[in-house]
C-alpha cells in the first residue's frame, strides 16, 4: 500500500475498567504494523477528559500490581464533559486533526461508556468506522439482563436469575427460587467488578449495596454447577463468521471465584486453550457461540463464555462485544489456538471495520 491507515485507539474510559482497557491498547499498539499503519492514540480519563497521548506498549502494562491510568498531563486535553452537563472543548485545532483524518477508530474500551453503545453512537453520528459491533448490540450485550432475554427468545439456555433496580427492596423470598449460593452483580459492568458470591440471605443486602456501586440495576444470578468454558468469534470484511477453539478457566484450590483479581493481578487461575473437550462437545459450542453472536447482531468479534454442565447442557452466560486484549486475554490466545495470531487477528478486525462502514 502506498500510504499507511491511519487508526485511532480509544483507551480507558469512565468505566471501572478503566486500567484494563489501557493494558489492552498497549497490546494492540505493540501488534500494529508501523509500515501498514499511522497510529493516532486517544486516552478518556476516568472523568471524561479525552487526551491526545503519546505513549508505547511498554507505558500501557501492569508492574506489579499497579495498573496504568489515563491522566490528563499524559496529552493534549480536547474535551471536557462538566457536571453541569456543559461541554467546553479546547485546542479545537488539535481534535479536529485527531479525529478528522482518522480511517478506522479501534475503541479498546471495556464497561460503561465504552462497551454499551455510547461511544458507538458518537462514530456512527461522525461517520467514521470503528471496530466492533453497533449501537444496538453493544448496548443489549452490555447489560446482561437484556443479554439473557435476546438469548432465551433465540433458543439458547441461559441462567436462572432476578433483576432488581436501586429503588426496589429484595427479600429472601423474592430469590429463594434460585437457591444459593447465587451471584450478585453489576448489571451493565465487567471484569467481574462489584460481584460477590451470597451463602446466606444475611449477606444479600451487602452484595446488593456492592454492586450499586457501578450500576443502577443489579443481577441476582442462580450458581451453575459447571466448567467454565469461553469461545471468540471473528467475523470477516465479507459478513461470514466463524468459532474458535473453545477455552477452559479452572480456579486454583482456595479460589472462590473468578473475580477482578484472579483474572489480572493473582496467579489464581489455570487456562486449558484449547479446552480439552470431545469433537462434539467443541462443536456444539461454537455452534452456540455464533448462534449468540448472531442473535445479538453482533459485529466484528466477541467472546461468549458459558458454563458446561456434567449432562453437557451447554448454558451462554455472558457475550462481551469487547472482550480483554491484554497479554492474558482469553480471546487473542484463542484465536492463537485456532491459527490468528495477535497482529493478524488485529488487521482482520481493522479490515472488516473498514469493510462494513
Amino acid at each position: 500500500m502506498s500510504q499507511r491507515i491511519r487508526v485511532g485507539v480509544v483507551y480507558g474510559g469512565r468505566s471501572s475498567e478503566h486500567s484494563i482497557s489501557a493494558v489492552s491498547a498497549g497490546s494492540i499498539l505493540a501488534a500494529l504494523d508501523p509500515a501498514k499503519y499511522d497510529v493516532v492514540t486517544l486516552g478518556i480519563t476516568r472523568t471524561g477528559r479525552w487526551v491526545r497521548v503519546d505513549v508505547g506498549a511498554e507505558q500501557l502494562r501492569i508492574v506489579g500490581r499497579e495498573l496504568p491510568e489515563v491522566r490528563p498531563a499524559d496529552g493534549v486535553e480536547l474535551a471536557v464533559r462538566r457536571p453541569g452537563g456543559e461541554v467546553a472543548v479546547f485546542d479545537a485545532g488539535s481534535a479536529i486533526s485527531a479525529l478528522d483524518d482518522v480511517d478506522v477508530v479501534f475503541p479498546v474500551l471495556h464497561g460503561a461508556y465504552g462497551e454499551d453503545g455510547t461511544i458507538q453512537g458518537l462514530f456512527e453520528m461522525a461517520a467514521v468506522p470503528y471496530v466492533g459491533s453497533g449501537v444496538l448490540a453493544s448496548a443489549a450485550c452490555m447489560d446482561k439482563v437484556f443479554t439473557k432475554v435476546v438469548l432465551r427468545s433465540a433458543g439458547l439456555t441461559v441462567g436462572d436469575y432476578v433483576a432488581v433496580r436501586r429503588s426496589e427492596v429484595v427479600s429472601a423470598a423474592d430469590v429463594e427460587h434460585l437457591g444459593l449460593p447465587v451471584f450478585v452483580k453489576p448489571a451493565r459492568a465487567g471484569s467481574s467488578v462489584g460481584i460477590s458470591k451470597v451463602r446466606s440471605y444475611e449477606q444479600l443486602p451487602a452484595a446488593l449495596n456492592a454492586a450499586f456501586e457501578h450500576d443502577s440495576k443489579v443481577l441476582i444470578e442462580a450458581a451453575i454447577a459447571g466448567r467454565e468454558i469461553e469461545c471468540g468469534v471473528l467475523q470477516d470484511a465479507d459478513g461470514a463468521i466463524m468459532a474458535s477453539a473453545p477455552a477452559e478457566i479452572r480456579l486454583r484450590p482456595g479460589i472462590d471465584f473468578y473475580d477482578f483479581d484472579a483474572k489480572y493481578l493473582d496467579d489464581a487461575c489455570e487456562f486449558d486453550v484449547p479446552a480439552d473437550l470431545p469433537s462434539e462437545t467443541v462443536k456444539s459450542v461454537q455452534d452456540a457461540a455464533c448462534r449468540a453472536f448472531a442473535a445479538l447482531d453482533c459485529e466484528g468479534l466477541a467472546r461468549v463464555d458459558f458454563f458446561l454442565r456434567a449432562d453437557s447442557t451447554i448454558v451462554v452466560n455472558e457475550v462481551n462485544t469487547m472482550p480483554g486484549f491484554t497479554p492474558v486475554s482469553m480471546y487473542p490466545r484463542m484465536w492463537s489456538e485456532s491459527g490468528v495470531g495477535y497482529a493478524e487477528l488485529v488487521d482482520r478486525l481493522l479490515a472488516t471495520a473498514l469493510a462494513r462502514r
